[in-house]
């Protein structure tokens, strides 16, 4: 299927059968009217196409192509908006649309941070159809580490180091925006995980048991400090309160300009490669732009470090906010009141924990047969299921910073 690209007006393809069908002509005029291949060039031949399994939307496909002249890039990602064989996936479809107006927007000069290069990018709204063509980022090649995996950061070396380089490319982009060093027309709704689900606050306390349950069968893969009968009780107090504070949480995290710019939602470790410069600092460049656009940097906060182990959180959380504060400065954003930062962290991260992981206990028992009160996060069945695996962590931090810092406080100073 083909449709006509709201940005260069001309045939995109909607699936790789249809760019397969285009070949090496339609990739070259694609490439030449974005301005990525001059009109001297050509692509000749597509060389290999493969398949990549993996993401929440689109179909995706790594291919590597040859030109009549030398030097553009020959190994290329392609990501599709749609995925006509998966109605769940395809209904992520619109999340490209921010993204492809960002991947033109990376194209001018002086753009503040490293992204893959792109080739091509175009979208239809009409029917959220949509294709971004970048570069391949060569992973575990030319100084480049392995790509790392989410939430198994026990696998990485320098954690502290990996983060602290995703908080300054983060901070670098949205100082950049807060200076209107960049101009731009992204907006609209803040990026969402789904369909929101409905709660109310009996079913907060349904979930609530199933989490009490979870976590007495099965005491390996929660954290003591989240397993004791006080703080999961407590848990039946507070997280009505919150559910009811919601629309508050909201507007605080609105009510600051100062901490809203232009970010990536989803910064964490599996979004971003990394190298070491010759002094041996570690960089990053920043994957996956879906659902980019202004926001609190609290969620971009949050992104990056949701998948993180418990312990950052508890041992660094401070100085990452500030290290991300002192980048802003330099970088051109002006100063911003790192205490404010944290308590927006703590805040959002709350709502979603609240709205999206509570269901977890239910979703591990469901997916992995034979749990027993032994079974930790380290067992292959835990371990090396992606879903299982990121959920448990992700609801972990989420417990963990509400046992830490005290739900019932950060409402009170909410509602007073």
């Amino acid at each position: 299927m083909w449709v006509l690209g709201d940005g260069t007006s001309a045939p995109i393809p909607a699936d790789a059968a249809a760019l397969i069908d285009g070949g090496p002509r339609f990739l070259t005029d694609a490439f030449r009217r974005f301005g990525s291949l001059p009109p001297t060039n050509e692509v000749t031949a597509i060389t290999e196409c493969v398949e990549v399994v993996g993401g929440s939307t689109g179909r995706k496909l790594t291919l590597t192509v040859a030109y009549r002249r030398p030097g553009p890039q020959t190994e290329l990602f392609v990501k599709f908006s749609r995925d006509p064989t998966d109605p769940a996936r395809d209904h992520g479809r619109t999340q490209m649309a921010p993204e492809v107006a960002f991947a033109t927007l990376s194209t001018r000069p002086g753009f503040p941070i490293t992204v893959p290069t792109t080739m091509f990018a175009d979208y239809q709204r009409e029917s959220g159809t949509g294709i971004l063509v970048t570069e391949r980022i060569t992973f575990g090649r030319n100084g480049i580490e392995p790509q790392h995996v989410k939430c198994a950061d026990y696998d990485m070396d320098d954690q502290l180091g990996h983060y602290r380089a995703l908080f300054t490319a983060v901070a670098r982009l949205a100082a950049a925006d807060r200076a209107g060093a960049i101009t731009h027309d992204l907006g609209g709704d803040a990026p969402a995980v789904g369909d929101r689900p409905n709660l109310d606050a009996d079913r907060l306390h349904r979930r609530l048991d199933r989490l009490t349950e979870f976590a007495s069968d099965h005491p390996g893969l929660l954290p003591a400090n989240v397993r004791t009968a006080s703080f999961l009780s407590g848990l039946h107090d507070h997280l009505p309160r919150l559910l009811a504070a919601e629309a508050r949480v909201s507007r605080e995290l609105g009510a600051h300009p100062e901490l809203v710019a232009l970010c990536h939602w989803n910064a964490n470790v599996d979004n971003a490669w990394f190298w070491r410069d010759a002094d041996g600092t570690l960089r990053c460049g920043l994957l996956d732009w879906g659902g980019v656009g202004p926001m609190n940097v609290a969620m971009a906060v949050w992104g990056a470090m949701s998948g993180a182990e418990t312990a950052m959180w508890d041992d660094h959380l401070p100085e990452l906010c500030a290290a991300f504060g002192d980048e802003f400065v330099r970088s051109g954003g002006g100063s911003l009141d790192v205490d404010r930062m944290i308590r927006h962290v703590l805040l959002y991260a709350s709502v979603m924990g609240m709205t999206w992981l509570l269901d977890v206990p239910a979703h591990v028992r469901s997916a992995v047969p034979g749990l027993s009160a032994a079974t930790t996060r380290m067992d292959a069945a835990i371990r090396d299921v992606e879903s299982v695996r990121c959920r448990l962590q992700m609801l972990t931090n989420v417990l963990n910073l509400w046992e830490t810092h005290g739900l019932g406080q950060m409402l009170d100073s909410l509602e007073t």
